[in-house]
C-alpha cells in the first residue's frame, strides 16, 4: 500500500470520529422526567452513598370504553419483564362540557393523527401511543354517550379510548395518582375538570418536561406551545433506552472514540516521522 492510500484511510477514519465527538458534545434534548415518587432510599454503591428513587406507578383499573369493551391498565403498560407497553397520553373530560372539552378533544385528535405507528421486531405493526380520556361524569356518560362523542370527533378507537365506569376509580386516578390537584391548584376536587394532558411512560410512570431550573412544565391541552412540547416529548420518550437492557458498550462509545482518535493521530505522527527519517538516510 502506498503512502497516499494509507493517509487517505487514516483521514477517512479521523473525520467521522471527529464529527461523532463534536455531535456528541452538543446539548441534547432532554427526555421528560418522572415527577411523583413513593419513596427514596439511600444505598451504598461502590463505596459511595446514592439515593435510589422509587417512582409512583399508576394502579390498574377496570373501566369500559366507547365500544363497550372492558379494559384495564394491564392492556396498555409494560409489566415485569414485558416491555411491549405503550406510551400513554391521558386527559379528563365529560360529554356535556360546553367549554374546554371540545377544544381538548380536537387537540388530542390532532395529536393522534400526528403519531405514526411503530413496528415490532417480528414485523407486526403496533401503536406507539395509547390515548385515554376519562369521563369525570360517568353517571351521565354511558357507553352510547361516549360513542356519540367519539363519532362526533371521528376518534379512532384502535388507540384512543373514552372511558366510563366506577366514579371513585376515575377520581382516584385523577386526584390521588395523577395528582392533578397538585399540578392545577384551581382544580375542584369534587369535579376535577382541568385542561392538563398527562404523559405516562410504558411502565405507568408520569413524565413531565422541565425548565432549566428543574421546574415542571405541564402539558395544557388548550395551549399550542404545550401541545408542540407534548408531541416532541412523545418522540423523545419513545427513544428512551430500556434501563434493564444495557449493552456492554453502554456509556463507553465516547471513550472508545477518543481512544481510536488518539491512536490514529499517534499512528499518523509515527508514519510522518518514520518517513522523514527514512528520507534523510
Amino acid at each position: 500500500m502506498n503512502k497516499k492510500a494509507l493517509y487517505a484511510i487514516i483521514l477517512a477514519l479521523i473525520v467521522p470520529l471527529a464529527i461523532f465527538l463534536y455531535v456528541n458534545s452538543l446539548p441534547k434534548a432532554a427526555i421528560p422526567k418522572p415527577i411523583f415518587y413513593d419513596s427514596v432510599s439511600s444505598v451504598i454503591k461502590n463505596g459511595k452513598l446514592k439515593n435510589d428513587t422509587f417512582w409512583h406507578h399508576l394502579p390498574d383499573f377496570k373501566l369500559t370504553n366507547q365500544l363497550g369493551d372492558h379494559v384495564s391498565w394491564k392492556d396498555i403498560v409494560a409489566t415485569g419483564k414485558d416491555t411491549t407497553g405503550r406510551i400513554v397520553v391521558a386527559d379528563f373530560f365529560y360529554t356535556h362540557c360546553p367549554t374546554i372539552c371540545p377544544v381538548m378533544t380536537r387537540n388530542m385528535k390532532r395529536l393522534q393523527n400526528s403519531v405514526k405507528k411503530a413496528v415490532d421486531v417480528d414485523g407486526r405493526k403496533t401503536e406507539l401511543v395509547q390515548f385515554l380520556s376519562f369521563s369525570i361524569d360517568p353517571d351521565r356518560d354511558s357507553v352510547p354517550a361516549l360513542k356519540k362523542w367519539a363519532d362526533r370527533f371521528q376518534i379512532d378507537p384502535s388507540n384512543w379510548w373514552l372511558l366510563t365506569g366506577d366514579k371513585q376509580t376515575i377520581y382516584d386516578l385523577s386526584l390521588r395518582h395523577m395528582n392533578l390537584a397538585v399540578q392545577d391548584p384551581k382544580i375542584d376536587s369534587a369535579f376535577p375538570h382541568t385542561d392538563i394532558f398527562v404523559l405516562i411512560d410504558k411502565n405507568g410512570v408520569i413524565r413531565v418536561r422541565r425548565d432549566k431550573d428543574g421546574n415542571p412544565i405541564l402539558y395544557h391541552g388548550l395551549d399550542s406551545t404545550s401541545m408542540a412540547n407534548l408531541s416532541e416529548d412523545i418522540v423523545l420518550l419513545s427513544l428512551e433506552k430500556d434501563r434493564n437492557k444495557k449493552s456492554f458498550l453502554a456509556g463507553q462509545l465516547t471513550t472508545i472514540a477518543v481512544a481510536m482518535l488518539i491512536t490514529l493521530v499517534i499512528v499518523g505522527l509515527f508514519l510522518f516521522l518514520f518517513r522523514k527519517k527514512f528520507s534523510q538516510q
